[in-house]
């Protein structure tokens, strides 16, 4: 524990969620731009996502283009900071742990805790913002579904399964240096699940498609069935992609009834009423969606592959594996999309 010398100068605020605020700011000694989420740990459900994010981005040993990295987290109590550690047994950080197992306060509710996580800066806001300012194009359609598959392959490679993949999620960082398309990166890791390994063989990595979660949660506009139902795997990622691409390809939008900004997302029309897809199947699972909504907007075998991400079953869905290889084979196919 040391006494704190700023290392990084706060710029101005580009974010505020449910429990954090994020800032650009500067690396005062290189003057590298990079993005400070601050985190106050004043409820335990504030902990426990931030703690989730930690573990999810700290167990990574490498790095991805298409993954957000993260470069340190800083844990601060008063006027005192520490760099966080996994599985650190710090008198700062074990209290943080009592308190998101426990669910309740376990460190003098007297002190200020925070925790600030140091990431990738993106200066092009996010996927929403992105797509639904510009003209529908080939070219950035098939370079995203191409980033995003890899980014989530890479991540169940690592066992873990993000629970709220959305557009609201996936940052855009600007392209430069020669690249015509901007980069996408997975963020937001608050409801991210790292699978244990298997318990049969303690030393075999664990398949995040045989892991069983049981805690509904994410976007309902983006979650399986089966998520709502409390009983999922890996795949739940995979359905959301599904969403997320049906979205893209297609211009679809829903309205968030908080903020009212048009976001994209799938959904089926019941009468007057817009329902989540994941709901309308696990409603009726023989229940045919039309993907196509626009015609040309994809070609037959983009439409197969939607269908089968967005089946409700989830054994009918492609794992992220094999996922990625498909849209590599579609991207490479002589195919017209409506641009």
């Amino acid at each position: 524990m040391v006494s704190s010398q700023p290392k990084y100068d706060l710029i101005r605020e580009v974010g505020r969620g449910s429990y954090g605020v994020v800032y650009e700011a500067l690396v005062r000694r290189t003057c590298q731009r990079v993005a400070v989420k601050k985190i106050r740990c004043q409820a335990p459900e504030n902990v426990e996502l931030a703690l989730r994010e930690f573990w999810a981005l700290s167990s990574i040993q490498s790095q991805h283009p298409n993954v957000i990295h993260m470069e340190e987290c800083v844990l601060q109590r008063d006027g005192m900071v520490q760099r966080m550690l996994h599985g650190s047994s710090s008198a700062l950080y074990l209290p943080l742990v009592e308190t998101s197992l426990k669910g309740e306060i376990a460190f003098d509710p007297r002190s200020t805790y925070c925790l600030w996580f140091v990431m990738d800066f993106c200066d092009g806001g996010d996927m929403n913002e992105y797509i639904l300012t510009r003209r529908p194009s080939r070219r950035t359609n098939t370079s995203f579904m191409l980033q995003l598959s890899s980014a989530l392959a890479f991540l169940h490679k690592n066992q873990i399964i993000h629970r709220d993949l959305k557009p609201d999620n996936i940052l855009v960082c600007k392209s430069r240096d020669g690249v015509d398309e901007p980069t996408l990166k997975i963020a937001d890791f608050g409801l991210s699940k790292v699978c244990s390994s298997s318990g049969l063989n303690p030393e075999e990595p664990a398949s995040v498609n045989k892991s069983f979660l049981s805690t509904a949660c994410g976007t309902d506009f983006y979650m399986a069935p089966e998520v709502w139902e409390g009983h999922y795997t890996a795949k739940a990622d995979i359905f959301a992609l599904g969403v997320i691409l049906w979205a893209m390809l297609e211009h679809i939008t829903i309205t968030d009834t908080h903020t009212k900004k048009r976001l994209l997302g799938g959904y089926v029309q019941r009468g007057m009423q817009v329902v989540p897809v994941g709901e309308a199947l696990l409603e009726n699972p023989k229940l045919e969606l039309l993907i196509p909504v626009k015609k040309k907007s994809m070609n037959r075998h983009m439409k197969q592959l939607l269908h089968q991400m967005l089946s409700a079953n989830p054994q009918e869905r492609p794992d992220a594996f094999q996922l990625e290889l498909r849209l590599i084979q579609i991207a490479f196919r002589d195919f017209t999309w409506e641009t």
